[in-house]
């Protein structure tokens, strides 16, 4: 979620901040910071168990988003092997890829357009 705040300049509007969240959804799921973190997490970690974990979730409950977005969104996400002998794995697919840095550009987007409108109200000027 991104934060903007007003500049100081001694209007009535110093102190307050405009706040945003950013989702995509389709088919009923949704793409938001909690799923973007978690892929990203085990796109650095290579282990959904310790992506799952460091974000305070179960292997269970991190998994079970990963494929309930998978099939409503209709794209693979994340391909894993279970542990054994030579040690499991996770990595994200192109398409997981794809929609990080989709959501990540997006996210960037939106938090300029709140800067520019942020400014635009505390220093009283009209307009888009």
């Amino acid at each position: 979620m991104g934060t903007v705040r007003s500049k100081s300049n001694g209007s009535d509007f110093e102190g307050i901040s405009a706040k945003h969240k950013l989702w995509l959804e389709k088919n009923g799921a949704i793409f938001g910071d909690g799923l973007y973190n978690l892929l990203s997490s085990i796109a650095g970690l290579g282990s959904i168990s310790q992506a799952a974990r460091g974000m305070g979730m179960s292997y269970r409950a991190a998994w079970g988003k990963i494929r309930a977005t998978e099939r409503k969104w209709g794209i693979p996400l994340v391909v894993a092997r279970v542990g054994g002998e030579a040690g499991g794995w996770a990595r994200l697919t192109p398409e997981a890829e794809e929609l990080l840095e989709t959501y990540c550009r997006m996210e960037q987007e939106v938090d300029k357009f709140m800067q520019k409108l942020s400014g635009k109200i505390s220093t009283g000027r009209q307009g888009p």
